[in-house]
């Protein structure tokens, strides 16, 4: 049996910020390293590629959306925030394009951090723009943040993870607010956030 073959859009690096590059295409190695001890092969997707969202992903056996900077909050309706970063309308495009193709083609997906927020805002949700400070903390930028996360019992990310409890590394300054069509929330931050 052939090894499932993953898709991973990956994004834009500007001039500079690799040596003295012209730019580049990056995705941080920890989601290949993931997939590949978890069995599968990967391939990765920059913006900009030529066809449509189902003819890219024609070849491959599921989508994993990853981490990175925000959603263009014009994407789900929201203007500008002071406190939004790593914008980048191209992987916006194409991620979304293929995580709504994914989902008509019953292809598995998965959505890491911006990912997650990427899916909601894909079918029509939207996002908390910036997380306030308080008892849980989101995001920490000297140390890795780490929450506990209730988990909804008889859910699928349950049955995966065995349990109904975990923690949770988080790494996020946004969250998901009003619920895409079709989503359901199964896994909450101690403060009530929608975790998956």
């Amino acid at each position: 049996m052939t090894a499932p073959l993953i898709a991973i859009p990956t994004y834009h690096l500007g001039a500079g910020q690799v040596g003295n590059w012209e730019g580049a295409y990056a995705l941080p190695e920890p989601y290949v390293a993931a997939l590949r001890a978890a069995g599968a092969r990967t391939a990765l997707l920059p913006p900009g590629q030529p066809g449509k969202p189902e003819e890219l992903l024609a070849p491959f056996d599921g989508l994993l959306l990853a981490g990175g900077g925000d959603v263009e909050p014009a994407r789900y309706g929201a203007a500008d925030h002071p406190t939004q970063y790593g914008i980048d309308p191209d992987r916006d495009q194409l991620e979304l394009a293929l995580a709504r193709a994914a989902v008509g083609l019953e292809l598995p997906v998965l959505g890491i951090c911006r990912g997650v927020q990427l899916l909601n805002v894909a079918f029509g949700g939207t996002l908390v723009q910036h997380l306030e400070d308080g008892p849980v903390v989101h995001r920490d930028e000297a140390k890795q943040a780490i929450h506990g996360l209730r988990v909804e019992p008889g859910s699928r990310l349950a049955e995966a993870l065995g349990q109904v409890e975990a923690e949770g590394l988080s790494h996020h300054h946004q969250g998901l607010d009003r619920l895409g069509e079709g989503f359901r929330p199964v896994a909450w931050a101690p403060d009530g956030l929608v975790e998956g």
